[in-house]
């Protein structure tokens, strides 16, 4: 249970709002009450608090000994119904999209910047023709040209029958089976480009805070680019490093480019004299209202997937035209062919030309682009359906599908752009250094290329699954069957698997040996600190209260010891992925290069050499490889089959989702949307509009998850509410993950700038925390470390007279149950400002916004007299309460509660509730 509250000193009720980490919770769990009401927001994120504190700003002298809490609950953003498991097949879409987030941090080369996005952009667009291509493999060559036209392949399936040449019905000329299984993969894309458009009006959509919008009379004046007419910089700015820096290329406008300019240069003198300062990334206006890029790149990928089916359908119809020697059917196909070369160049063009828009709310959509690019494209691929659609007697399918060299190309330029990338992020990191960044700056470029590499997974595995379905018991590529099978590099990558595998083991045993063998180390520590000391029951340490406990105990040494070693292995993931991305790019270019030398599976390849050891290993990698792609695309299958159809699973996918889409979709458009999209705007309406009413103070508190969510929404707000608003961070990966691998947003001389711009911010972390850790600012001037810790995890060794029964090990949970957390809680009240007196606060606040009742007097009313001071652990939100009904599922959201109804009396209970891992 979590201690009980301290009052603060400094007066006055307190507001304590709670963000959730990664999972989600629901309210009744994060308040810790079964009576729990939504203040205000929708079934999908909403702020609740307990139903006896819904009235509690009517009521300020109930809560002089504990105080108010609200929790922000944003986990339907993740999980929700079952159209949600259709994200899995978006998995490659949203790494790639990481991959953008992760470019280093640097000063200047503005230029560099922007070739980095548009090289992460290429490669997204890759990944769009990849799963298009795939589709078209399976429908267009596998099924319709080669199945269909071989009598073996037809024979004992019926539903191809009336494909069948033997048939002679309209159907069975390879050019209209080509066009009747084109429907396939125009339906793949037509699916991807309805999910994009569904989320992008749910989430893009959502108007973030700006100055004009700040509750009250809007005269706060904190944008992107902060003025000092004094000549001094902004006490929170941060240096400028180019951290976030647009890349919109030649299309930006005369601000843009100013901008660009600007960021480069760093704080300067304007022409009227007054110096700028530049605001960190996340602080910009546009950072969370991505709408326009999206909506760019959504027509940009859904016209590439048409293009890809269109040349597919062409490519066949034009070789046979070719030798036959018609000359106006030549000329049609080549001029298809050109329309379609063109329409290509455009979409090229669309991902390259323009960037994200931050340092304004962008709210352009580029109508007649997002309109006719995906028409003009359409109408292109109805054309080629036509065109090979065109009646050509004596037209026979052999072999595999003209074109099928398309899977080659598109590795090829994978590969080639992945090392461009590598380059180019090599050349920023260099420039400004930092060791705490993930790969030494390439963790965007290892990402891409895990990216391509499920990318082919996913792919490979498709084809290799109904080339072993069509043709039975015979092995694809092979020529016993009744199939050609698909592209013989399609087998090799599948091949390369077995070998990608058993490389990984190696680190995978070294990861183990270490964690056995630092357990042992750090069993003496253990013991040492928990060694009794003549402390009185209940007496403090550094590290957390202690009491008396029993004699060591070897079992529970290493528990402890176990856990602190395995909460460490988090620090290896860079070796891990560095390892990963590396073997999969040389086993790549090595797939590529054998399928292009031999033009043989690589069983058969390896039959020309003499060696019997060489043939047998081909032979198992080949049968092995198949076999593992078939499987991971059938668990694959069958686990977003279980997420549809059940709401526990959905919640562990929600989970995966928490981590990989906080980020906006600036790479690839169909990747799952990004929820702090809605959930960065939610938090910062909320304190922004509840300091503006109340004049208090703000305690914003956030566990994993939430303390992400938490420092963006800071980062937001305008300057005079930041510097009235404390942050109380607990589990958060802030500088571990974030710092590590997100180094221009998230990077040191960012975080040590959040610290300086708030009023105060304290940070608890375990050792035994998997994903928590320190946030590394140090002290400055009088301005404590943020960090404290590492806390005592386990609260007690053994038995004791504080706890009687054996304490767990909480790790990354329940940083509640310490009391150092509601410690830290009272000491970051006592250290804000008192609240403004009613005089001292905007006139004008806009009528409406009040979240439960009247509050301070003001001019929309309520006669209460005594200011408020708010502890705010994610943003509450304001309108009328509704009761939220016990969370049974994953909704928990309930009918809504009479306006005006009084509660009970608040109760005594100073528990401010649990974050959830």
């Amino acid at each position: 249970m979590p201690p009980d509250t301290q009052r603060p000193r400094s007066g006055g009720a307190a507001l304590e709002l709670l963000v959730h980490g990664v999972g989600g919770a629901t309210p009744q769990e994060m308040l810790d009450d079964p009576r729990t009401v939504r203040v205000t927001g929708d079934r999908t994120a909403a702020v609740y608090r307990r139903a006896d504190d819904a009235d509690a700003e009517r009521h300020p002298e109930r809560y002089g000994e504990r105080p108010i809490p609200e929790a922000y609950c944003w986990s339907n953003l993740t999980s929700g119904n079952g159209s949600r498991a259709l994200w899995l097949l978006l998995l490659p879409f949203m790494v790639v999209n990481l991959a953008h987030w992760m470019r280093p941090a640097t000063t200047g080369l503005g230029r560099s910047q922007r070739l980095y996005g548009v090289l992460v952009r290429l490669v997204a667009l890759t990944l769009t023709v990849t799963l298009t291509a795939a589709a078209c493999e399976v429908a267009l060559d596998l099924t319709a040209w080669q199945c269909a036209g071989s009598p073996r392949c037809v024979e004992g399936r019926s539903w191809l029958g009336f494909l069948a040449p033997e048939g002679h019905g309209w159907w069975s000329q390879p050019g209209r089976r080509l066009a009747l299984a084109a429907v396939v993969p125009v339906a793949l894309v037509t699916l991807l480009w309805y999910l994009s458009n569904r989320t992008w009006s749910a989430y893009e959509a959502q108007r973030p805070l700006t100055d004009d919008d700040t509750p009250g009379t809007g005269t706060d004046t904190d944008t992107n680019a902060e003025t000092d007419t004094a000549g001094n910089a902004g006490a929170h700015a941060v240096p400028a490093t180019g951290a976030g820096d647009d890349d919109s290329g030649p299309g930006e406008d005369a601000e843009g480019a100013d901008g660009d300019r600007h960021r480069e240069r760093g704080p300067g003198i304007t022409g009227a004299g007054r110096r700028v300062t530049v605001r960190p990334a996340l602080g910009r206006p546009g950072f969370w209202y991505g709408r326009r890029l999206v909506a760019r790149l959504r027509a940009a990928h859904t016209a590439a997937g048409f293009l890809t089916v269109a040349g597919a359908l062409t490519a066949a119809a034009v070789d046979h035209d070719r030798r036959l020697g018609g000359a106006t059917a030549q000329s049609a196909g080549g001029l298809l062919q050109a329309a379609i070369a063109v329409c290509a160049g455009v979409v090229v063009w669309v991902v390259c030309s323009r960037g994200r828009s931050e340092r304004r709310r962008d709210a352009g959509l580029d109508r007649i682009l997002v309109t006719w690019l995906p028409a003009g494209s359409l109408v292109l691929l109805g054309l080629a359906a036509c065109y090979a659609a065109w009646s050509r007697p004596g037209w026979v399918s052999a072999g595999a599908l003209p074109g099928n060299l398309t899977f080659r190309w598109i590795t090829l330029a994978q590969l080639a752009l992945v090392v461009s990338l590598a380059v180019t992020a090599h050349a920023l990191h260099r420039r400004s250094r930092h060791p705490r960044v993930a790969m030494r700056g390439l963790g965007g470029p290892a990402v891409a290329m895990l990216a391509c590499g499920l990318g082919g997974v996913m792919t490979g595995g498709v084809a290799q699954r109904v080339a072993d379905w069509l043709d039975k018991d015979a092995t694809p590529g092979t020529g016993d069957g009744a199939i050609v099978g698909p592209p013989v590099l399609l087998s090799w990558q599948a091949a390369v698997i077995p070998v990608l595998l058993v490389l990984l083991l190696v680190p995978v045993v070294l990861l183990l040996a270490r964690t056995r063998r630092v357990t042992r180390l750090l069993a003496p520590l253990v013991e040492a600190e928990y060694r009794p000391v003549e402390l009185g029951e209940g007496a403090s340490t550094p590290g957390g209260p202690r009491g008396r406990r029993a004699a060591s105990d070897g079992l529970r040494t290493r528990q402890i010891a176990g856990a602190r070693a395995r909460a460490g292995l988090t620090d290896f993931a860079p070796r891990l992925v560095a390892v990963l991305s590396g073997t999969a790019l040389l086993l790549g270019a090595a797939a590529v290069l054998g399928s292009w030398a031999s033009g043989e599976v690589p069983g058969q390849a390896a039959d020309s050499t003499d060696s019997s050891l060489v043939q047998s290993v081909a032979d198992t990698a080949q049968a092995l490889g198949s076999w593992l792609v078939g499987l991971g695309f059938i668990l694959f299958v069958t686990w977003g089959r279980r997420a549809y159809r059940d709401a526990s699973a959905r919640r562990t996918i929600g989970i995966l989702w928490d981590v990989g889409t906080f980020w906006p979709r600036a790479a690839h458009p169909f990747a799952p949307p990004c929820y702090a999209e809605r959930a960065v705007p939610d938090l910062t309406w909320r304190i922004a509009s509840w300091t503006r009413r109340t004049g208090g103070r703000l305690v914003l508190s956030g566990h994993s998850q939430g303390s992400v969510l938490a420092a963006a929404a800071v980062w937001q707000l305008p300057d005079a509410t930041r510097h009235r608003v404390a942050l109380l961070t607990y589990g958060s990966p802030l500088e571990r993950l974030y710092g590590r691998w997100f180094p221009a947003y998230f990077g040191a001389a960012h975080l040590s700038a959040l610290s300086r711009e708030l009023h105060c911010w304290r940070n608890l972390w375990r050792d035994t925390d998997p994903i928590g850790g320190p946030v590394l600012v140090p002290a400055e001037g009088d301005r404590p470390e943020v960090d404290r810790g590492p806390l005592l995890d386990p609260l007690a060794y053994g038995r004791t007279a504080d706890h009687p029964l054996p304490e767990p090990i909480l790790g990354h949970s329940d940083y509640q149950a310490d009391p150092v957390f509601a410690e830290e809680r009272t000491e970051l009240l006592d250290q804000l400002p008192p609240p403004l007196l009613p005089q001292q606060r905007h006139e004008g606040s806009r009528p409406g916004t009040e979240a439960a009742g009247p509050v301070a007097p003001g001019p929309a009313g309520a006669a209460p007299t005594t200011a408020v001071s708010a502890t705010v652990t994610a943003g509450a939100g304001e309108g009328r309460a509704e009761p939220a009904e016990p969370h049974g599922d994953s909704q928990g959201h309930g009918t809504r509660r009479t306006p005006g109804t009084q509660d009970t009396p608040g109760r005594s209970q100073g528990s401010s509730g649990r974050s959830s891992a």
